[in-house]
């Protein structure tokens, strides 16, 4: 009989391991000691689990089990596979406001061979980019999110954009002080990296920029890691097409609802 319980970081690990694409944000909160998790196991087998904190992110079976959990967070936003979600969202909905935005089907692409080179200037963003890269960052995340951080907690935002350079997780490819492609590893374990905030400057937008870096960006993380894989809006034609001209797959969907 199913039953929640707390996992240990060796059942969390085992149980991201059977989707290491799909799971690559739990993995790397469990592996940076920053989750929060509730899992559910059948005969002592760990089959879902939730990670409960700013986004709810359930996986697994039985995800409607984790409703309680859920409830008890102030969660910004819920996220995950969408099938998972679903269970989720269908079970706690009556104890949460209505979501701002619900965007269902979700495509998650994954590259595991290099593409060809882009021929870029791409590198590692450094603290002295800081001035530059916050106001960008700050749009890059209105944009998917639909909420000013600048805005909404100045402070808090520029610590993350900051931590996420000192960090390594940050890469731009500047030109006469102009940002033309920039994105950001929102999640990273020794399977995947996973990517957030792709972005180019809109004054130069359909120049090709974006496919230009993100060739270089995954050749230089594919150098790293055995995946790279990001998720986006199913509207975004011109995101789509840019991930499939470097010959990403699409495999799974995800489902997020923004609060």
């Amino acid at each position: 009989m199913a039953r929640l319980m707390e996992p240990d970081l060796e059942q969390v690990l085992a149980f991201c391991a059977e989707e290491p694409v799909e799971r690559v944000f739990l993995e790397d909160v469990a592996r940076r000691k920053l989750g929060r998790f509730t899992g559910l196991t059948d005969n002592g087998h760990l089959i879902g689990l939730c990670h409960v904190g700013a986004n709810v992110v359930p996986s697994g079976e039985g995800c409607a089990a984790f409703a309680d959990a859920a409830r008890r967070g102030r969660a910004r936003m819920i996220i995950g596979e969408e099938t998972a979600v679903t269970e989720l969202w269908d079970e706690a909905h009556a104890s949460f406001p209505a979501p701002r935005e619900d965007r269902p089907g979700q495509p998650v692409f994954v590259l595991d061979t290099p593409p060809e080179s882009g021929e870029t200037a791409l590198r590692a963003a450094t603290l002295d980019d800081l001035e530059l890269l916050v106001p960008a960052a700050a749009l890059t995340y209105e944009e998917e999110i639909g909420v000013d951080p600048l805005e909404r907690d100045p402070d808090g935002f520029r610590w993350r954009t900051r931590s996420q350079v000192e960090e390594g997780r940050s890469w731009l490819w500047l030109e006469e002080g102009r940002i033309l492609f920039k994105a950001e590893a929102s999640a990273w374990t020794p399977n995947a990296v996973q990517l957030q905030q792709v972005w180019v400057d809109p004054a130069v937008r359909g120049r090709g920029y974006a496919q230009r870096g993100m060739r270089d960006l995954c050749r230089m993380l594919l150098a790293r890691t055995p995946r790279v894989c990001l998720f986006a809006r199913p509207e975004n034609a011109p995101a789509l097409r840019v991930y499939e001209a470097i010959r990403m797959r699409r495999t799974i969907a995800y489902r997020s609802l923004l609060f």
